[in-house]
């Protein structure tokens, strides 16, 4: 069956707190470009007719929702870092744009929890399909890819099925 691969680019904000890089501790930002693999999770022939398993526009309609509402211009933070705190003190409704994940908001954790989103998204929807892979490009020469399960690689402390990535909903935070 073939798969269905789409890319969409957004614009985020974050910084790395837990030593990985001193420049990367700073708040700053980059262009990036997050592209899924769907695969259908029942290999059928395709009908003589529609001859698709689900259309591109059904498919992409919530996740492309997502990323423009959710993640385009959006903060991301680890869940223990100060300016957290800081934004729900002072100003509490922009904190409600704040990506929050367990630990520093890498590209490498990134692609795990949102594999994790858009595979919640799917089942969702029927779960005709599936996300197979996921890959963040945060610079021109620097992408993420991830295949398998999400929660093998999502910190154990948060694999908890209330957490934001885990849910059919629009959020980012718990």
């Amino acid at each position: 069956m073939p798969d269905l691969i789409f890319t969409r680019r957004f614009s985020m904000g974050h910084r790395l707190i837990h030593g990985a890089s001193e420049n990367c501790a700073l708040p700053h930002g980059h262009n990036e470009f997050v592209t899924v693999r769907l695969k259908p999770t029942s290999l059928t022939r395709l009908d003589g007719a529609g001859n698709m398993p689900v259309s591109f526009q059904k498919a992409k309609q919530t996740w492309h929702r997502f990323v423009d509402e959710r993640l385009d211009h959006a903060l991301q933070l680890a869940g223990d870092d100060a300016l957290l705190a800081w934004f729900k003190a002072h100003e509490p409704a922009r904190a409600a744009r704040i990506v929050v994940t367990p630990g520093d908001p890498t590209t490498e954790l990134m692609t795990c929890l949102l594999m994790a989103k858009v595979n919640a998204f799917l089942l969702a929807e029927g779960g005709v399909l599936h996300c197979s892979e996921l890959s963040i490009e945060e610079t021109p020469t620097n992408t993420v890819s991830f295949e398998g399960d999400p929660a093998d690689f999502i910190p154990h402390t948060a694999t908890q099925q209330t957490h934001w990535w885990n849910r059919a909903d629009m959020s980012v935070s718990d």
